[in-house]
């Protein structure tokens, strides 16, 4: 009896029990093992060669453009530069010659990071990839991973190191269109891929990890993020002692040539693409290996009549106007998209002239400022947040602040050292918020920002669809409030559709079906949700019907129907912005100035024959022909507002301000009434700023006073900082 288990002995296993299991197990996992190298063999090559094409249709099943041709041209490893090859390995598989040809440790880190959140990761080697590449496919499948697995391995024993690195060099994708080392050089750097440069190869490397993402051209917004990911692949080349530091030290990051697309996707076709391949991307619809695999078809949003309507409006009102015997001519670029409120859907989209001439998507580019387009986020935050003025009064279209040129702002009485200029060094003395909002006041709305504050005002911009991410949206003090920020054309587009949708954000869509094979793709669900209150929104519309009826964007009235909009110029007029909507559509149109040669940005001065371009000039002109056009033959809406406590009527000019006469600029409308055929509102509000001290009466020569925040500096510190320069300098009104 002695050898019987008792108690809690009865119910654990015995040792042998356990070791049989382990042994059970490892004996399972050896022999699938073995089975898994015995059964799958080396198939013949894929053919990414053989990819189809993808079709990209307009949204009433029309055909766009054809995606798809495969670049390819093999070189031999003898034909790549040793130091192009250490840069490859330095970027994606730093121990490919010491290493096996898979990394168990690596998959299985790579696995975890997937599942908990981290992000898709291979975990794969070079070998692993190139099996992927020349064998496989791109789908995330088990059974794909598992075959990858034993041909890696078998591929090992059977092909030299040298002979699979050339492999994977001319099977793998760098963007463009282009598949292989040689054809990225040409494509790049229009050189063979003998010809590289340590500096260049890096940069090719860099592109293997996101091309898309990578290419600097396309996506200049993303500098730091391509310029860190070049610096980690160099300085890898320096830890396994393949690059000194002195060489490392000297190399300069290699800009590539701007891309030259197939002429299929000339014209508009090319930026359409390449918006609703990043769309899907950005959205995890589809990941570019299995987009690049082709053999889908795509119904856009985009409606071919509205599509045309655009790039007619563009053509008549800006290209036509253009003369290559003027130099800045040469610089204008133009960007446009227009979004349903209602649905969300993008209906149009003007990238450039041309894609096959000016690669970059100007409707998506995020590296121009939007000026005073801006404005209306910061009025629609003081009334989502009922933020009131230094005095404690509530900031309404009838609030009078202090429209002095170069004001020195104030924040509880302390000066904030931000003394913005309006356009031409304009002063206006007292002045409504509805009438600084049809003029565009500077000095009004750096210090409604300030009364905000900075923090609320971006999650106000953040809410009505710009993304949180972007440059300079975070700006200090008041410049926020100015427009500083680098938002795309379609990223403000998604702003205003909100306010015209009474602040309801719907994000926008590029995509209405995706299938292949007749098998549907699924999209994701695109929610409601309130960005600001409808007060919030309608009042701001209020104020926005404003600038059309008199203010800067009177233009804007020939599309002939009731619509709000702003007007928006950046620093120093290298960008000129029309932002506007109708009950049924919002339309935002930039005209952008680029150099051709550096891709600098450029003023706008002369261009077209005008002096100075503003958005009431030849954006406000586009945007009223493409809406007259686009809306044509369906019935005229007029807005129907709930306005804020106060906002019903809007005061006149208070007496002794500097405004403009209305045969300058015209007159303040009243902001509309909750119904249409409401009455008349009478002339009232208050007549005593409150959007801080009151200014001198005759601003030519200020008055001494007690009060710090009425002391306006008369001169302009040097300075390279932009929050610095754009505290003195800035004037970019309308």
């Amino acid at each position: 009896m002695s050898g019987q288990r008792t108690g809690w002995r009865r119910v654990l296993p015995t040792w042998r029990t356990v070791l049989g299991t382990v042994l059970l197990f490892l004996l399972l996992i050896i022999g699938g093992l073995v089975t898994g190298y015995l059964l799958v063999g080396i198939p013949p090559a894929n053919s990414a060669a053989k990819a189809q094409s993808t079709v990209y249709l307009y949204s009433d099943g029309s055909e766009l453009a054809r995606d798809g041709e495969v670049n390819r041209q093999n070189v031999t490893l003898g034909h790549v530069p040793k130091s192009v090859q250490q840069a490859v390995l330095a970027a994606e598989d730093r121990d490919f010659y010491a290493e096996s040809a898979v990394d168990p440790a690596a998959m299985l880190r790579a696995a975890w990071n997937t599942v908990t959140g981290k992000g898709k990761q291979s975990g794969s080697t070079i070998t692993q990839q190139y099996v992927k590449n020349y064998y496989l496919g791109q789908e995330q499948t088990v059974t794909r991973k598992a075959k990858e697995f034993f041909i890696a391995i078998k591929l090992d024993r059977e092909v030299s190191k040298d002979n699979i690195l050339e492999g994977y060099l001319n099977s793998s994708y760098y963007g463009r269109n282009a598949y292989g080392i040689q054809a990225a050089a040409q494509s790049y750097y229009g050189r063979n891929a003998e010809q590289l440069t340590t500096a260049q190869g890096a940069y090719l490397a860099t592109l293997l990890n996101a091309p898309s993402a990578y290419d600097i051209t396309a996506r200049p917004a993303n500098r730091a993020r391509v310029l860190a990911r070049w610096n980690y692949v160099l300085d890898g080349m320096v830890k396994q002692k393949w690059l000194s530091q002195a060489d490392r030290a000297a190399l300069e990051f290699p800009m590539p040539r701007p891309a030259k697309p197939s002429a299929g996707l000339s014209g508009q076709r090319g930026y359409l693409v390449e918006a609703v391949k990043d769309y899907l991307v950005d959205h995890r619809i589809l990941d570019e290996d299995t987009l690049r695999a082709g053999g889908y078809r795509i119904t856009t949003t985009i409606g071919k009549k509205r599509q045309n309507a655009l790039v007619k409006a563009v053509n008549t009102r800006l290209m036509d106007r253009l003369d290559d015997s003027r130099k800045v001519d040469r610089c204008v670029r133009a960007g446009g998209a227009s979004i349903d409120p209602a649905s969300g859907r993008v209906v149009a989209l003007y990238g450039g002239i041309d894609y096959a001439r000016q690669f970059v998507n100007s409707a998506t580019r995020r590296d121009y400022q939007v000026g005073s387009t801006f404005k209306p986020i910061v009025f629609a935050s003081a009334v989502q947040n009922d933020a009131t003025t230094q005095n404690g009064e509530r900031i309404t279209p009838n609030t009078v602040y202090d429209g002095t040129n170069k004001r020195m702002t104030v924040n509880h009485g302390t000066r904030t050292g931000f003394a913005p200029a309006n356009e031409d060094d304009r002063s206006y003395g007292p002045i409504t918020v509805s009438e600084a909002t049809d003029k565009s006041v500077n000095a009004v709305y750096a210090q409604m920002g300030i009364d905000v504050g900075p923090a609320k005002v971006k999650a106000t911009a953040v809410d009505l669809g710009i993304p949180a991410d972007t440059p300079s949206l975070a700006s200090s003090q008041g410049a926020i409030s100015l427009g500083t920020a680098t938002p795309s054309v379609l990223d403000m587009t998604q702003v205003y559709a909100t306010l015209a949708h009474h602040g309801t954000h719907r994000p926008y869509s590029l995509v209405d079906k995706v299938t292949r094979n007749e098998e549907a793709v699924e999209l994701p669900e695109r929610e409601e949700t309130t960005a600001v209150p409808r007060t919030a929104a309608d009042t701001t519309t209020s104020i926005l019907r404003s600038v059309v009826d008199g203010g800067t964007g009177t233009a804007a009235q020939g599309a002939g129907r009731p619509a709000a909009g702003k007007t928006g110029t950046a620093e120093d007029d290298k960008a000129a912005w029309f932002a506007g909507y109708t009950p049924d559509l919002a339309t935002v149109v930039a005209v952008l100035g680029q150099n051709p040669e550096s891709a600098a940005q450029e003023p706008l001065y002369g261009a077209g024959g005008l002096a100075r371009v503003n958005g009431g000039d030849y954006p406000a002109q586009i945007w009223a022909d493409y809406t007259a056009a686009a809306l044509k033959g369906r019935p005229v809406r007029d807005f129907s507002l709930r306005l804020e406590e106060g906002a019903e009527s809007a005061s006149p000019s208070p007496s002794g301000s500097d405004s403009a006469s209305p045969d300058e600029s015209g007159s303040p409308s009243a902001g509309p009434s909750d119904s249409p055929g409401a009455p008349t509102p009478t002339p009232g509000g208050p007549t005593r700023p409150t959007g801080g001290p009151t200014a001198p009466t005759s601003p030519a020569e200020p008055t001494p006073t007690a009060e710090p925040t009425n002391d306006v500096p008369t001169f302009e510190p040097q300075s390279d900082d932009l929050e610095q320069r754009l505290r003195w300098r800035w004037g970019g009104g309308g």
